[in-house]
């Protein structure tokens, strides 16, 4: 009996060095890396490879290697058998999940990706800010702290006990320390270069939604839970409407995860490096949650079929 699956891109904060050498051979892996070090102008081979924590939280380097890696294995997963009943992507894997699912292609979502990575690090220059995952509070509660300090705000509702603050530096810290007292058991820096999925991306937003009414999206293969809407569509109308707000707009990861089980036990596999959405979904009932990197992929396949 096949097994209801759903597969899910990480984002931002799963890069890490070697993340490409895990991958399996993909034909078209080599001609896009070498289109996505014109377009971003770094070494992201050598990023990949043996980069620093510093260079791999920069925004410009991670979001075209992490599009990349979770594209891979998620054209490999649809060519191994693996029939989804919907993809989601938590912020930049959503379109690596668009691309995956035939929204646009591969070469026109990674142009899309490195230039959201440069207006969202034009945003950082202009604002500096942070990020940082609330753990062991309920979501009501930190909105009820945060309602006291300006300049932050909830970016990431991630899963029951999990919650993600972005705002400035001020913000993030002095929203750290009341968390700390109101009884938050952690407050953890995430690695990534500015205050993602906040107000203060407003103006990258709008100049991604400039770029996205002139690009032509397709209806999806298989359907899309956005983070902004999370409720499945294929609509190539709609999906383009949501991803215009995503980059300022929280990503309702919670919500997501609610969706893909309202139907029933559902397996989730997560394409991508590492292994944070499985970690995240454990957190759900309903939900059993594999990995490519940990499971590996015959595993997977010999799972889900």
């Amino acid at each position: 009996m096949v097994t209801r699956t759903a597969i899910v891109f990480p984002g931002q904060g799963s890069q890490r060095p070697g993340m490409l050498d895990a991958v399996p051979d993909h034909d078209s892996l080599g001609r896009l890396l070498d289109a996505a070090e014109a377009l971003s102008g770094l070494n992201l081979k050598r990023i990949a490879t043996d980069g620093s924590a510093e260079e791999l939280s920069d925004t410009v380097a991670a979001q075209p290697l992490l599009y990349l890696a979770d594209w891979v294995w998620g054209v490999t997963l649809l060519d191994s058998g693996v029939e989804p009943i919907a993809m989601a992507g938590h912020s930049l894997g959503e379109l690596a999940a668009l691309a995956v699912a035939g929204v646009f292609s591969a070469e026109a979502g990674l142009e899309l990706v490195v230039e959201r990575s440069k207006l969202m690090a034009a945003a950082v220059q202009a604002t500096p800010g942070g990020m940082s995952a609330v753990l062991g509070m309920p979501a009501q509660d930190i909105v009820r702290v945060l309602d006291d300090i300006d300049d932050v705000w909830i970016a990431n509702d991630n899963a029951p006990g999990q919650v993600v603050i972005s705002g400035t530096v001020q913000g993030v810290r002095e929203a750290t320390d009341s968390l700390l007292e109101a009884g938050a058991k952690r407050v953890v820096p995430l690695p990534v270069a500015g205050a993602f999925h906040s107000p203060i991306m407003e103006p990258a937003r709008s100049a991604f939604a400039d770029l996205l009414s002139s690009t032509e999206f397709l209806e999806a293969h298989v359907p899309i839970i956005q983070n902004t809407m999370p409720e499945m569509s294929v609509d190539p109308t709609v999906i383009k409407e949501r991803l215009s707000m995503q980059i300022a707009a929280p990503v309702r990861w919670t919500d997501t995860m609610a969706a893909l089980v309202a139907e029933g036990p559902i397996t989730l596999i997560e394409a991508g490096p590492g292994a944070v959405l499985k970690g995240l979904a454990r957190r759900v009932d309903g939900i059993q949650a594999l990995s490519v990197e940990t499971a590996g992929l015959e595993a997977i396949v010999e799972e889900v079929l």
